[in-house]
């Protein structure tokens, strides 16, 4: 069966109503791009190859970060990771570079090339004015790919921001997805987008994942416990340590500061539960979260600005809540669904989640027939 999103096969079938590409790049002016690295076979060679890995990027406006920030908020589910960026974004409340997504050991070689795309875009940093925070989170894709080679140079993160567009998303194995697992499947990039009413803003929530944890037996689809009865061929005992990570990007339109951005930060926890996580000791789970509805200058013109802000937070969390509950969820099964069989060093193989059968049994139980 063709590798088809979530909904199309109708695992997802009810909920909020989705944007036109149910996806982050629904939210007006968001970008995202790839740069997917797939070279060689046989044995594993390290610092050779074989090569399964890459980078994603998402873009919150397509102008200069730097000059023109967005208001942003980090958060650590479970801090079992090396993330970059994390504490300038709690302590000033904003996103001032594309966040990018790749390998645990290319932290370092992809925030170079975040920091060498500001540099070029804003020669002032660094001499005029103050220097530059990036922002980059990983997932550990060692079991496919030549991790300790560090293939993401700084070119891919060139050729991911340039090729970063809005409209549909690539998802699966592509960009930083290409090495990852997810339920002892075959994991990667998944995305989703959720709408509030229009007499609640009519904002826009959006997520997107680079999806690497879970347990095979614990894997739900909307409630249904498929992990109990559709197994990866070489899948353990459902006991297992759950060893793995996800990095969540959420973004909208609607004015929110940073603390409120911090508290739709906290519902991806929600969406990762719903999916059957709990968040393991083993694995690092991140959320990143920016609102498009205001550009923040650089150097601002004058001390004090007005602008549009939500007065009736209790009413506007009543719907952000669960659509970032909801798009959290099915950007991880779309990261599923859409993610091809992949072999990678020493022949290790994470198959494809089996799409048919899987469909089939959640039908069934939604049928009250299973």
């Amino acid at each position: 069966m063709d590798r088809r999103r979530a909904r199309e096969v109708g695992l997802v079938a009810d909920g909020m109503p989705t944007g036109r590409h149910n996806a982050i790049t629904d939210v007006p002016g968001v970008r995202v791009g790839h740069a997917t690295l797939w070279t060689g076979d046989g044995p594993l060679r390290p610092g050779e190859g074989p090569v399964r890995t890459g980078v994603t990027v998402v873009r919150p406006h397509g102008g200069n970060l730097f000059r023109e920030k967005v208001r942003a908020a980090v958060h650590t589910i479970n801090g079992f990771g090396k993330v970059c960026g994390f504490e300038e974004v709690r302590e000033l409340g904003l996103i001032e570079a594309p966040i990018a997504l790749t390998n645990t050991l290319n932290v370092g070689l992809v925030a170079d090339g975040l920091v060498q795309h500001a540099v070029r875009e804003s020669p002032e940093i660094g001499i005029r004015t103050g220097t530059v925070n990036v922002v980059v989170g990983e997932c550990n894709d060692g079991f496919l790919n030549d991790i300790q080679g560090r293939h993401v140079r700084v070119e891919h993160v060139r050729a991911a921001l340039e090729s970063a567009t809005d409209g549909p998303v690539a998802e699966g194995a592509v960009g930083a997805g290409v090495g990852t697992t997810c339920f002892g499947w075959k994991g990667g990039i998944g995305t989703a987008s959720r709408l509030l009413p229009p007499d609640v803003g009519g904002f826009v929530v959006g997520a997107l994942v680079q999806s690497n944890f879970g347990r095979p037996g614990d894997l739900a689809i909307g409630g249904v416990p498929v992990g109990r009865y559709v197994r990866p061929p070489e899948a353990g005992g459902s006991a297992r340590a759950e060893r793995g990570s996800i990095m969540i990007v959420l973004a909208t339109d609607a004015p929110l500061d940073s603390r409120q951005l911090r508290r739709l930060c906290a519902r991806a926890a929600v969406g990762l539960a719903r999916t059957g996580s709990h968040h393991g000791h083993g694995s690092g789970d991140f959320v990143i979260a920016f609102s498009v509805a205001h550009r923040i200058p650089h150097a601002p013109q004058t001390l004090t600005t007005a602008e549009t802000v939500v007065a009736d937070e209790a009413r506007a969390m009543q719907w952000l809540f669960p659509a970032v509950a909801e798009s959290v969820e099915e950007a991880v099964i779309n990261s599923l669904c859409c993610a091809e069989t992949v072999t990678g060093r020493d022949g290790h193989v994470r198959h494809a989640l089996p799409i048919e059968e899987v469909s089939g049994l959640v039908e069934r139980a939604r049928g009250g027939l299973g």
